[in-house]
Order: C-alpha cells, then sequence, then structure tokens
C-alpha cells in the first residue's frame, strides 16, 4: 500500500459545531502522515477514508447539591467507511464513539471546547488509525 484518501467528514449531529468537521478530517490526516509512510492522494488512492460525524453531545455525570451538574461529559461519534483496495477483506464501516469529562468551574464549555475537540479527535483518530492499519 502507498497511497490513502481521507475525505471531508461532514458534521451530520444534532449539534453542529461549525470548526468540528474541518478539525476532524486533518486530525485524521495529519495521523496518517505521521504514522505511516502513505501518501496522501485526491483519487485513486490503494485505501479510503470517507464518513461523518454523527453524534456531538454534552451531558452531565455528575451532579451536585444544588442540582447543577459538576461534571461534564462531551461525547464525539464518527462513522467511518474505509476501503482497502488491495485487500477488500480489510473493509469495514464502523462507528467510533470517545468522550473527555470536563468540569463548568474551570469556565465555560465555549472556553473549554476547543481542547477537548483536540484531545477527543485524537483518540478518536488513534482508534480509527488502529482498525484500519493494525495489521502492517
Amino acid at each position: 500500500m502507498n497511497t490513502v484518501s481521507v475525505d471531508f467528514f461532514e458534521n451530520t449531529a444534532p449539534i453542529v459545531v461549525t470548526y468540528l468537521s474541518q478539525e476532524f478530517t486533518e486530525a485524521l490526516k495529519t495521523r496518517i502522515r505521521n504514522q505511516s509512510r502513505l501518501s496522501m492522494v485526491r483519487t485513486d488512492a490503494d485505501a479510503a477514508f470517507q464518513g461523518r460525524i454523527t453524534g456531538y453531545s454534552i451531558t452531565p455525570t455528575a451532579v451536585q447539591g444544588n442540582d447543577r451538574a459538576g461534571l461534564n461529559r462531551l461525547t464525539i461519534t464518527v462513522t467511518v467507511t474505509y476501503k482497502n483496495r488491495l485487500d477488500p477483506k480489510l473493509n469495514f464501516e464502523q462507528s467510533f464513539s470517545r468522550f473527555e469529562d470536563f468540569s463548568t468551574t474551570a469556565g465555560p464549555i465555549q472556553a473549554q471546547e476547543p481542547q477537548l475537540i483536540k484531545s477527543i479527535n485524537d483518540m478518536l483518530t488513534e482508534d480509527i488509525f488502529n482498525r484500519a492499519f493494525a495489521n502492517w
């Protein structure tokens, strides 16, 4: 295998963060560039990633005495289709989901969101990379 393509991951989650699609797509490309010797191409790749962001949610995980969330959880879910033209037995379509817990005492979600998204993207792209290429 010499080449790989990564299509843009559209955000179809009920809650849309405007920059999430771009951030995730670039994080996956960066992971592949940094952990493999594959060349990134737009078409006719030996392997191809497609998908969409299907979930983005913030839920309380710990409630304080005043009925306020002391700890919240940001969860991001992506559905990935991987096609390996050289070995179709390795093709898959799978959902990946990761989360990060955060406290509202550290500031509003808007202030914490970029770092939380980066951390979750790191975990998601590692899971996706390992699922696609762990048999190397």
